[in-house]
């Protein structure tokens, strides 16, 4: 048997490429926006944090300021690249549906022994509306900080009170990024969760996991055979999943 064959009968592919690397460029680049933010204020003087082995360059304007900036383009092209990914590809499981609250609400039950989790699809409910969260205050602080870096431009000038707004909404949306990485973090808390850690990895989940927690999904790429004629599941090749 071969290599290729017994990994299609452990585990699914639930991550493509793509998916992969817009979600790693959008974490490296928010984890170092989130850091050269800081440093804009100033505070890592302030606080000691330059005085820390190899972290003078920490306490440097002008050095966290081109950082700042190089980080905000990279997380923009990623948001374009995961947005037209999806276009181009279809892929709308992720976005939230009606009744995700409840069914959050009844997963995190679960997970704390009050219940059985409703049957999921690819990605949970809680998934589902961790992603608006943590996507719209991304946007927000994208539009925001290109105002913020346009402003700057010679012969820009802009409204003060617009540019108040502007920061304030910045600011804002930075720590709601900030909480919902916390959230999404601690998410992996409980046990349940941590199959998932290696698509974001290699792409893939294992079987057994996706056939009874995402039951929806895995109905959806393995039809009945007697309901299609096709094959028995120990037949199927790695899939490619939407």
């Amino acid at each position: 048997m071969s290599t290729r064959q017994m990994k299609s009968r452990d585990r699914i592919v639930r991550q493509s490429f793509e998916n992969r690397l817009s979600h790693w460029l959008v974490a490296i680049s928010t984890f170092v926006l989130i850091f050269t933010g800081f440093g804009q204020m100033p505070m890592y003087a302030r606080y000691g944090v330059a005085s820390l082995p190899g972290m003078a360059w920490a306490a440097d304007y002008q050095l966290t300021l081109v950082l700042h900036y190089a980080a905000g383009a990279v997380l923009v092209f990623a948001v374009f690249f995961h947005v037209l990914g999806a276009i181009v590809n279809s892929r709308y499981g992720i976005m939230p549906r009606k009744g995700d609250v409840k069914e959050s609400a009844q997963i995190i039950a679960a997970m704390f022994g009050r219940g059985e989790e409703p049957p999921s699809h690819k990605y949970l409910a809680e998934q589902r509306l961790a992603y608006a969260f943590i996507g719209a205050n991304v946007l927000l602080v994208a539009v925001s900080g290109i105002i913020k870096v346009v402003k700057n431009l010679p012969g820009i000038d802009m409204n003060p009170t617009f540019l108040f707004v502007t920061t304030a909404v910045h600011n804002a949306a930075a720590v709601f990024i900030i909480l919902g990485i916390v959230g999404h973090l601690a998410a992996f808390v409980f046990k349940q969760n941590r199959a998932l850690l290696p698509a974001m990895i290699d792409g893939t989940v294992d079987r057994e996991y996706a056939e009874h927690r995402h039951e929806l999904w895995y109905r959806e790429l393995h039809p009945e055979p007697a309901a299609t004629g096709g094959a028995p599941l120990d037949d199927v090749p790695l899939e490619q999943s939407a």
